[in-house]
């Protein structure tokens, strides 16, 4: 009886085990999906990840709280029937049915067991959610360590440094464009001056909104949209002509453009580990001087050709500056092809809760950089990453019968709505201390550096007409009768002059003013006048045909019995032995190939000295150094004291940059960013209007303004936290 009793225990066993396998085998393929989403519901309870850098597989592993590993595989038991043992009659992946009061709303929670969700209040799941992003923190640091710095993040460093090429040039390109076209498009002397401000302004909101939409949309498709925009109005404004038109497209362009800097260090400190970091952010900076460099050599190359033109008729005129505005969009374009060949950031997919998606381009990272060393066989071992609770926000939604527009209308607001409480969240302890003090240095050194990049010029250009004012040739009471002018006039005043019967024929007036002159009988055909006026004379039977000379040049004149024939419409420029364009353009090219040591120094000492030392130090000999501008006297020494003090700030802009990237958190890394920069760009603003209200006043003022504010800015730098050997959060 013993004998069939247990053959048939045997067989039932055997039944039983035949079927808790077939099963097994069944749910396996769901459970792969399953347990990837249960991990950011369930209740497990992981200790701190553990730093472990001498075995390169075990970055796949997580740690329970009684110290044994188990590995995360697709076969790991799922949390619902963690702690059975083999012959409990509940299966892995088995759905289990509602709990005992659920029906009613009543769940009970056995001791021991995780609290849903639903049952903790705000505050103790934010506490979670702050513990899986440090737990995350240091798990993302060792699998970018595990995919190595090589082929894949040279060749975004380039990418992105177009992208920082382009803010570079669209800062010089407001200088070296604006004498010209406020020249050629007539603008007033009271208009004058807004297109810097302007477009200032527009990459100040820029910065914050596209700052602000990347934590909400991602790195890579605010880049690409903003610098879209960037590289269609800076291509559209060369051709418009008006001066409203123009200065709306440029500020267009710098609202596209003003998204550049915060995104592309936010997206590039992404993709590399923290021994990398501080010096691959500093040599990305370098680009910027590139948009320098390349914005000045153009403008010296192109603007003063006047003959690289054309027109149509009198009234569409595409002078040499056009073709400067065209060139200088190229870097843009460039950026944005290349773009589309790059990947959303790992780290932002991760934040986003979009696991698999990180996965991917985490393991493109490691297989690129792998088969450039020539170890394509070597194996992407992490399986999964952590990622952080998100909590729920009450979100509205819009009907889906609303026309259109209404839903374009509506998913603006409500992406605005987002990036305000993501802004707000930089103002919530500890980061709020850090974002005061960051807007301080911004501003101060912003301030300081447009302050004087605009005064210095300014002053060489004072001097200069100082200079040439000295050289002017005076003529008192002549008398000129019967007599043709075929050459250029230049740099003369005529007092009390007489010209009778006099013919002049395709000949220039530059910087000439006749006062208190007479002209009788006299013959004007294709004469251009630049800074040319005739105050309080007489012209008496005077025939003007082709030329430029209007009502404008006329001050307190009488214009008696005179014809104008085919009068020249528009504002004629022309840079024909005119040196002085040429100066200005070299002058800004070496204040910006000035740079290139400090950029040197700074990239190969951000992580031997630190970001904090370089900041403050260098912001406080940039203060310093302002004090040597007492000396310049000539234009050959102010040239020095601009290429010296571009040379000591560069460093704190790179440190800055670094600081800033590494401080803020990545849920809130581009707003943080992007509203620094804004500050950065209302400073440049104050700047412009203040130190340029002061060039030919007072030598002074400007100087004492400088050196406090950068030597207070860079005290303040130095109460900052030092980043060098965190992760990135």
């Amino acid at each position: 009886m013993e004998d069939p009793y247990r053959d048939q225990m045997s067989l039932a066993k055997g039944a039983r085990d035949i079927a808790k396998e077939a099963k097994r085998h069944a749910v396996k393929k769901v459970n792969k999906v399953v347990d990837r989403a249960s991990d950011e519901y369930a209740g497990r309870n992981y200790s701190r990840f553990e730093n472990n850098e001498d075995e390169g597989g075990d970055d796949n592993y997580y740690y329970h709280q009684d110290g044994q590993a188990q590995r995360d595989d697709d076969e790991g038991s799922s949390d619902a029937t963690e702690g059975h043992d083999d012959e409990d009659e509940i299966y892995e992946g088995e759905y289990q049915g509602v709990p005992t009061g659920a029906a009613d709303g009543h769940v009970q929670v056995a001791i021991g067991q995780p609290v849903a969700d639903g049952m903790k209040d705000k505050r103790e799941l934010e506490k979670e959610r702050e513990a899986d992003e440090e737990e995350l923190a240091q798990q993302y640091e060792l699998i970018i360590q595990e995919c190595g710095h090589g082929r894949f993040q040279w060749q975004l460093f380039f990418v992105l440094g177009l992208a920082l090429m382009s803010d570079g040039v669209e800062v010089f390109v407001v200088g070296f464009v604006l004498p010209s076209a406020e020249t050629d498009m007539c603008v007033p002397n009271s208009g004058a001056g807004w297109l810097g401000s302007v477009v200032y302004l527009g990459m100040m909101v820029g910065a914050f909104f596209w700052g602000g939409l990347s934590d909400k949309v991602g790195r890579r498709q605010c880049l690409l949209v903003c610098m879209s925009v960037n590289g269609f109005f800076a291509f559209l404004s060369s051709f418009v002509q008006g001066y409203g038109t123009f200065l709306f497209c440029r500020m267009l362009s710098g609202f596209g453009i003003g998204g550049a800097v915060p995104i592309v260090f936010s997206y590039f400190a992404e993709f590399l580990a923290r021994e990398k970091r501080g010096e691959h952010l500093s040599w990305l900076c370098m680009f910027w001087m590139v948009g320098g460099i390349y914005a000045s050599a153009m403008a010296w190359a192109i603007i003063p050709h006047y003959g690289w033109s054309f027109s149509m008729g009198s009234a569409y005129q595409f002078h040499s500056w056009r073709v400067f505005v065209v060139v200088c969009a190229l870097p843009c374009v460039s950026a944005v092809v290349a773009l589309t060949f790059m990947p959303e950031s790992p780290r932002f997919y991760l934040e986003m809760g979009k696991h698999d998606e990180a996965w991917m381009v985490l393991k493109q990272i490691h297989d690129t950089n792998m088969r450039a060393r020539g170890e394509p066989e070597k194996v992407f071992t992490v399986n999964r990453i952590k990622i952080p609770k998100h909590l729920d926000e009450l979100v509205e939604m819009q009907s889906e019968s609303a026309n259109p527009a209404a839903k374009v209308l509506f998913r603006i607001q409500n992406e605005l709505h987002g990036i305000w409480r993501t802004f707000l969240k930089c103002w919530d302890y500890p980061v709020k201390d850090n974002t005061v003090k960051l807007a301080v240095v911004w501003f101060s050194l912003s301030f300081g550096y447009y302050g004087l990049s605009v005064w210095f010029p300014d002053v060489i250009k004072h001097l200069q007409a100082d200079e040439y004012a000295s050289r002017v040739k005076m003529h008192n009471n002549e008398r000129i009768e019967d007599f043709t002018f075929n050459f250029t006039l230049e740099n003369q005043i005529h007092y009390n002059g007489v010209f009778i019967n006099d013919r002049f024929v395709s000949m220039k007036f530059k910087s000439v003013t006749f006062i208190d002159s007479t002209f009788q009988s006299c013959y004007f055909e294709d004469v251009s006048s630049i800074g040319s006026y005739f105050k309080n004379c007489t012209i008496i039977e005077a025939f003007f045909y082709n030329t430029d000379i209007d009502d404008s040049k006329f001050i307190g004149s009488s214009v008696i019995n005179s014809t104008f024939a085919l009068n020249k419409t528009g504002c004629q420029m022309t840079f024909e032995d005119d040196y002085s364009a040429y100066w200005v353009y070299f002058i800004n090219f070496l204040g910006t190939l000035a740079v290139l040591p400090g950029n040197i120094v700074s990239a190969l000492l951000m992580d031997k000295v630190g970001r904090l030392s370089m900041l403050g130090g260098s912001m406080v000999l940039s203060g310093i150094s302002c004090f040597f501008l007492w000396f310049g006297t000539s234009e050959s020494m102010m040239i020095a004291m601009l290429c010296l003090y571009n040379g000591l700030s560069i460093s704190a802009w790179n440190s800055l940059d670094v600081v800033t990237a590494e401080l803020y958190p990545t849920d809130r890394r581009g707003t943080g960013f992007g509203f620094c920069n804004a500050m950065c760009k209302l400073a440049a603003v104050l700047g412009n209007l203040i130190f340029g209200s002061l060039v030919g006043i007072s030598k002074s003022i400007p100087i004492l303004l400088a050196s406090s504010v950068l030597v207070c800015g860079g005290l303040v730098g130095l109460r900052l936290p030092d980043t060098r050997g965190n992760v990135l959060m």
